[in-house]
């Protein structure tokens, strides 16, 4: 595959990014964009240098041209946008989170195993440089065995009931929209969580504004992660060891160094600036995947999105948050 050939589902500011990155990338091809209106999807292909500009998803997912399919739209509708796409013959690459909860991944899991399909969750951050360098840290031993971890990740936005972030019918709120990163990066450095619990506060929409909560991770590995979209806070990730800690200089979700802090030493920092905006290490590793024949990245495990995604739930479920039609995913 000289070329690889991409198809956007949504039309929004991410697929905007993404398709910013694919343009960078000079064995992917920008063909396809399918989005809820001709004049939309038209104005994002002139924009962007799509060719096929799409009215609806069906007909990008149909297009035979087209070898693998970045979905970009609201929470909600990534399940059954992905399981169009593999019930087409496509490859999919899905925007965190990757469904709304586990259920629905497991869903669309199946059958893209069953299909021999590639999938994978849009963590993008998982793929920048830095983070390659601090997995060696980790698996390393250089600040011994790794027992502790920080994360937060909040912002203050200004109330809008009817904006993704806020509406339920959307998967308004922190967990979905920024929580996610954080679940999703414990996992990675201590292991998948084994049970989690956590305390909301529940605005007036009735979605998490905050969050705090603490997973065990086995071994009595634990993480205690922040988020919100109503409080700032410093976007930063320690992660603690036996014989020191690493420190994700802030914005950690989009690193660019890190320090490394052990008793006696002189504190010592590792520097990895991305290209562009970032984008384009998910891609190439969509693209490195498909070349190699497989259907998953070891980066990105499907088993490890659906149990970030149980975790998830389950704190959740403490907070009696649930988002209108979940029950569908049962």
């Amino acid at each position: 595959m000289s070329r690889i050939r991409w198809g956007i589902i949504g039309a929004g500011s991410i697929a905007a990014r993404f398709a910013e990155a694919l343009a960078a990338l000079p064995d992917a091809e920008t063909l396809a964009v399918g989005s809820r209106s001709q004049d939309s999807a038209d104005r994002f292909a002139e924009a962007h240098g799509f060719s096929r500009p799409y009215a609806g998803y069906e007909e990008l997912a149909a297009d035979p041209d087209v070898d693998v399919v970045y979905v970009a739209t609201p929470h909600p509708f990534h399940a059954e946008n992905i399981e169009l796409c593999l019930l087409a013959g496509k490859s999919v690459l899905c925007e965190k989170p990757f469904t709304v909860n586990a259920a629905e991944a497991r869903r669309v899991v199946g059958i893209s195993r069953r299909r021999g399909l590639f999938l994978m969750e849009g963590m993008w951050t998982r793929f920048f440089p830095l983070m390659d360098r601090l997995r060696r840290v980790v698996s390393d031993r250089t600040i011994g065995e790794p027992r502790m971890l920080a994360v937060d990740f909040g912002f203050r936005a200004a109330l809008d009931p009817t904006s993704r972030l806020f509406d339920p019918k959307l998967g308004g709120g922190a967990m979905l929209d920024v929580g996610v990163y954080c679940v999703s990066f414990a996992s990675m450095v201590l292991g998948r969580p084994v049970r989690g619990t956590g305390y909301a506060r529940l605005g007036e929409t009735g979605v998490d504004e905050q969050f705090a909560a603490v997973l065990e991770h086995g071994g009595g590995r634990l993480s205690t992660i922040t988020s919100g979209t109503r409080t700032a806070t410093p976007q930063e990730a320690t992660v603690m060891g036996t014989d020191g800690s690493v420190r994700v200089h802030s914005p950690w979700w989009k690193p660019e160094a890190m320090t490394i802090s052990k008793p006696g030493e002189e504190d010592r920092t590792i520097e990895a600036p991305p290209e562009g905006n970032g984008f384009v290490y998910e891609a190439a590793e969509v693209m490195r995947c498909l070349r190699t024949g497989k259907t998953e990245s070891e980066v990105m495990p499907l088993d490890e999105t659906i149990s970030v995604l149980e975790t998830m739930d389950g704190i959740r479920k403490t907070w009696g948050l649930r988002y209108p039609g979940e029950e569908d995913a049962r």
